[in-house]
């Protein structure tokens, strides 16, 4: 098998689950050729990770001469980590150099973008792959597996309710995503995780969406309301921040204070704001409805401030219910708990058939992140896997079908009203 030679752009915090990968486990299929970033302090951190590793340090491109990157290394795919906002520009640019591309989801953030990037790849002719590692994960595989053999007969009702707790769901609070304008909210940002789950085990498409959700937790006014008074903008020199048990505080951690705290005399990003703080203009509450086109109506549920993180799924069908829980581990996105990234704490399947006695249905072991979905993703990128029964590849139009959920409610949101999925892009 021919080695393919990737680049990366956007060496934040998502990158090393994929350049770690390539240089350690998949030596014989990849190889990493080149990084981008906006931020040169970014790319020397990933070139020393490199480096402890045994790999010689890439050649590094700044935002502005991607073009260059890609002229200069002449790699097969690009791998796209930036911020949500920007992935349609360097996967649509990707495709017209000639590449492929894997990115990390969400796709994109709104219709828009979204069109461009369909067309791109209807122009060019390459491929554009999303990365939806809980697709592999072995539990939401089973389900698929229970829903495909008609176990509980025609899905009628999916009631779904993630939870995000005051760890990782807070991180969402302190960085860029809580700017709608860059990460299209939760809704789109990681929902479309959730939502591209619901479609893969349906194997439907969303139909109508309509939404209700605010910000209800976090931000300056609700913890004036709870009357919060010790405010500070950003941990890192704040006297206000030492007691926060919201606070992150960069110098404590050695890959987020090489990775941000070092870099922003380069372009003044903070990692480290307050939960608490001026604007942020995400959801942390939010409750969803979506009508398939199989006829099955989804009930959603989203909180990024609970005490556990996990997730509760519930498919009521014709012939049965079937009862899906799953408690992960907390971490904090780049903070040196990668292990824990996804990691389960417990989980369980049960299956109710009508007029029969319930069953505990058995699940593979799983060793990995996110459930053991990361493995299992990566070498489907990366290495050579074996034919698919579950087709869990995720196309463009996987990814696109994904988001268009999340950017249906967000509309619903904006307007009250209920929102067909084809008046906002048709796929």
């Amino acid at each position: 098998m021919a080695v393919k030679k990737y680049a990366l752009v956007g060496t934040g915090g998502r990158a090393s689950f994929f350049y770690t990968a390539i240089v350690q486990d998949f030596k014989e299929t990849a190889q990493l050729v080149g990084f981008c970033d906006t931020n040169q302090t970014r790319m020397n951190y990933a070139n020393s990770k490199l480096q402890e590793l045994g790999h010689p340090a890439l050649p590094t491109y700044l935002a502005a001469d991607f073009d260059k990157m890609i002229h200069e290394t002449n790699p097969d795919e690009i791998i796209v980590t930036t911020m949500d906002r920007t992935h349609h520009r360097y996967i649509i640019r990707a495709m017209e150099l000639g590449c492929n591309v894997v990115t990390e989801k969400p796709m994109t953030i709104d219709a828009v973008r979204c069109r461009q990037i369909i067309d791109a790849v209807e122009r060019t002719g390459r491929q554009t792959r999303v990365t939806f590692n809980y697709r592999y994960a072995p539990h939401n595989t089973k389900v698929h597996e229970i829903i495909r053999s008609g176990a509980i007969g025609k899905v009628n009702a999916v009631h779904f309710e993630w939870v995000l707790n005051t760890s990782h769901g807070a991180d969402y609070f302190r960085r860029w995503h809580r700017d709608k304008a860059n990460s299209g909210g939760l809704l789109v940002h990681k929902s479309t995780h959730h939502f591209d789950l619901v479609n893969f085990w349906l194997q439907s498409q969303p139909e109508t969406v309509v939404a209700m959700g605010d910000l209800k937790f976090y931000g300056r006014e609700n913890a004036e309301e709870r009357g919060e008074t010790k405010f500070y903008s950003r941990a890192h020199g704040s006297e206000n921040a030492k007691d926060d048990p919201f606070a992150l505080h960069l110098e404590q951690h050695k890959q987020l204070k090489a990775m941000y705290l070092d870099a922003e005399k380069e372009d003044e990003y903070y990692r480290d704001q307050s939960v608490f703080g001026d604007g942020i203009s995400i959801e942390d509450t939010i409750g969803v409805m979506v009508r398939y086109r199989s006829g099955t109506v989804l009930t959603y549920s989203l909180t990024a401030y609970a005490p556990w993180e996990g997730f509760r799924v519930n498919f009521t069908g014709s012939k049965g219910r079937l009862e899906v829980e799953v408690v992960e581990n907390s971490y904090v996105n780049s903070g040196g708990e990668q292990a824990l990234e996804g990691s389960l704490e417990r989980r369980s399947i049960i299956l109710r058939p009508l007029f029969s006695k319930p069953e505990e249905i058995e699940i593979a072991n799983s060793v990995g992140g996110h459930g053991g979905g990361d493995p299992q993703l990566l070498n489907d990128i990366f290495g050579t896997p074996a034919e698919d029964p579950y087709r869990r590849a995720a196309s463009h139009i996987d990814g696109a079908l994904s988001i268009l959920t999340g950017i249906a409610a967000n509309r619903s949101m904006r307007t009250g009203q209920v929102v067909r999925v084809d008046d906002v892009l048709k796929i």
